[in-house]
């Protein structure tokens, strides 16, 4: 694998809270994380901290691009939204793990 990612950024539903949110994130990696242990593996650093963007939560990943194929499938049948991933926008290894990112021990 080499050390270029692209940004996920995950959104919330209109008007669901924070804590909403972080649960169906948890539940969502929980069950990621167990049925498909290989392609978590492509999930490099999620962003510290949620965000706003266009009135929704948002919280961002770092994702290597072949882990992708596996993960918005996932995504969209477990009902988490993500923004369209701009997948000419790579970031390096150090960008992933900067101080506003924290790395996924995996």
């Amino acid at each position: 694998m080499n050390d270029e990612y692209l940004c996920l950024a995950l959104a919330a539903n209109p008007g669901e809270t924070e804590p909403a949110f972080k649960s169906r994130l948890v539940a969502f990696w929980s069950y990621f994380l167990r049925s498909r242990p290989d392609a978590y593996e492509s999930v490099y650093s999620e962003a510290t901290e949620f965000e706003q963007d266009k009135g929704l939560l948002v919280r961002r990943y770092m994702v290597h691009p072949d882990g992708l194929l596996t993960l918005l499938p996932d995504l969209a049948a477990h009902g988490i939204a993500f923004q369209p991933v701009d997948e000419d926008d790579h970031y390096s290894k150090a960008e992933a793990s900067a101080s506003d990112w924290f790395q996924i021990d995996h």
